[in-house]
């Protein structure tokens, strides 16, 4: 195969990938609302007098149905144009080709397409500022720290922020004058994000129900279609002059220039690698000499025993080790810091991280 070919192979694969993930968007409505359809089923063969127990009942299914379709009225929002969401690509079908035939999409991609809806939560709704200051507040104070208006100009500090998600903390840190790039490879990711910091710019103008997909452990019924509104700030409202982008791609496929960073900062990313020494090593690689690596999380690692998938790993200990070997000098670490991520606070279990958090240094 020419290369030719095997750019062509890999275009089509891409645009596969891209209106895949467009297309289990798409599916939410309909998965969304089976899931209830089944719930109503399940009730109508109660008994009589179970039923009567409840009386309640049908009336938040129909509830959670306006609910979710309000959430797909933000979806749909989310695709519009997102043929042209890249500068540099247009994932629309080349002339003459029709479309590939739809196919549910599978339940992980489903489980993708809730947890972006939850996102919107944690980066850009009040409901998240908890959240966001136990996870992205040590690091916003420490990069802070070491690149102060005494010590140096922000705007020169080159800032990298792999795993951006829907950029928060990108963003925060463009706005404290910094010039900032968040990377982000899920689609789901992208797409929510570009529509947040492109196409919003009024504060709390948009609502969603992330809870609505939570059946179990509820407090109380009302807690599934609790409202969240986002954005909690204007995501546009930036200075002329703020250097601040979003770059889409694999974290090592796109990150190969050597000394190119002052900082990177990784919240809840290192452990989405297959193998986390080669992010480790790449990290290393692209800061430049006393440049700073900050990163906080947990070591969920994402493709562990994942069907199909490699991974490797590793205990924090294991991990440390390496980040000395590699040559980073740590100067500060803390451990068992409390964080959440995409969690409902009302919910009867909650998920809580000890991640660890650190600040390592490339020497001169």
């Amino acid at each position: 195969m020419d290369d030719k070919e095997v750019n062509s192979d890999e275009e089509r694969q891409e645009r596969e990938h891209f209106i895949r993930i467009i297309n289990a968007f798409r599916f939410y409505r309909t998965h969304s609302l089976k899931r209830v359809k089944n719930a109503e089923k399940y009730f109508s063969e109660l008994p009589e007098e179970h039923q009567s127990m409840v009386p309640t009942f049908l009336e938040n299914l129909r509830l959670l149905r306006t609910c979710i379709d309000h959430n797909y009225e933000v979806i749909k929002l989310i695709l519009k144009d997102s043929d042209c969401m890249f500068e540099n690509k247009n994932h629309g079908l080349p002339e003459g080709q029709t479309a590939p035939k739809k196919i549910p999409p599978t339940a992980f991609d489903m489980d993708k397409v809730k947890t972006t809806l939850k996102q919107f939560m944690r980066d850009w709704s009040e409901a998240g500022a908890d959240e966001r200051e136990a996870c992205y507040g040590p690091v916003m104070r420490e990069i802070k720290r070491l690149y102060s208006s005494d010590k140096c100009d922000a705007s020169s500090v080159n800032i990298l922020v792999p795993g951006a998600g829907l950029g928060r903390l990108a963003f925060e840190l463009a706005k404290s004058g910094y010039s900032c790039q968040g990377n982000e490879w899920s689609l789901f990711m992208l797409f929510a994000s570009n529509f947040v910091l492109n196409k919003c710019s009024e504060v709390n103008s948009f609502r969603l129900y992330p809870w609505v997909h939570q059946w179990t452990n509820l407090k109380h019924t009302s807690d599934q279609t609790v409202e969240i509104k986002f954005p909690d700030i204007n995501p546009t409202d930036l200075a002329p002059n703020t250097n601040f982008s979003m770059a889409a791609g694999d974290f090592l496929e796109v990150y190969t220039d050597p000394e190119a960073w002052d900082c990177v900062a990784t919240v809840f990313f290192i452990d989405t690698a297959h193998n986390i020494i080669a992010y480790i090593e790449r990290i290393f690689k692209i800061l430049k000499p006393g440049g700073h690596w900050i990163n906080l999380g947990p070591l969920l690692f994402h493709y562990a025993d994942m069907a199909n998938e490699t991974s490797i790993e590793l205990s924090y200990e294991e991990v440390r080790k390496v980040v000395v070997r590699m040559g980073f000098q740590i100067e500060k670490e803390e451990q068992d810091v409390k964080t959440t991520y995409t969690q409902n606070p009302e919910s009867m279990l909650q998920y809580n991280y000890c991640s660890v958090f650190f600040v390592a240094r490339k020497p001169v």
